[in-house]
């Protein structure tokens, strides 16, 4: 009797009791990895999404490979792109490779270059014999006077110009006559030069005088002789 009223007591209890809700009531159990979802997006066609991580088709070959058969096969695939693109074989680094050819000449390289050479034939002491030898074969030539000009002492043609500050044209001079352009044009012909007819209208009396007609505009300056150059000379 005892037992069945425990029993009677217990139901009461559990009646009394509020229950529990079940908190993961209405909730879809996680999908196992890599599956594929069936939802699909509303008003457009259905697409199915993979849970696979994406990966590029188009790269290239991983470089991180320690494999000693990757790595050739990559770095043959590097040289025959470098070669595809300038044209020129790249070197490959290695120490089979031959080492790098001496450029000499036909006479080969001067032995004052080859310091076995040098010092088979040269010392210290021998270069500075050498140097005391040139020394003692130096002559200092002390300055002396100008010469003086030998010769005649007629007119010269620079002095004339340096004595002169006007400009070809200007009229210093007074000449008269006729056909004063036709005899300028005759006799500075027949000179080789403008200075040469300078020097023999200067022996002739010029400028204040002009016998053979080379200084029509009476500027002093016979048949165009020009005394620029002269004058630019001493200034520069």
């Amino acid at each position: 009797m005892r037992f069945i009223s425990l029993l009677a007591a217990a139901a009461a209890v559990a009646a009394c009791s509020p229950s529990i809700p079940d908190s993961a009531a209405g909730v879809s159990p996680l999908p196992p990895a890599r599956a594929i979802s069936d939802e699909s997006s509303a008003g457009s066609s259905d697409i199915m999404i993979s849970a696979k991580p994406l990966t590029d088709t188009t790269a290239t070959a991983s470089t991180d490979s320690t494999d000693p058969a990757d790595i050739a096969a990559e770095t043959q695939a590097a040289l025959a792109a470098a070669r595809a693109n300038s044209g020129q074989v790249p070197l490959e680094a290695s120490p089979n490779n031959p080492p790098p050819q001496t450029v000499e000449t036909s006479t080969g390289i001067s032995e004052e270059n080859d310091f076995d050479a040098v010092d088979s034939v040269r010392s210290i002491e021998s270069d500075a014999a050498l140097i005391a030898r040139n020394r003692e074969q130096y002559q200092v030539i002390q300055p002396t006077a100008l010469p003086s000009r030998s010769g005649a002492s007629g007119p010269n043609i620079v002095s004339y110009a340096l004595s002169t500050s006007h400009q070809v044209g200007t009229k210093v001079y007074t000449r008269i006559g006729i056909n004063k352009q036709a005899r300028f044009q005759r006799n500075c012909a027949k000179y080789a030069s403008a200075d040469l007819a300078q020097l023999d209208f200067l022996e002739k009396g010029g400028p204040e005088r002009d016998r053979l007609g080379l200084d029509p505009d009476g500027d002093g300056f016979a048949c165009r002789w020009d005394p620029t150059p002269f004058r630019m000379a001493v200034q520069n």
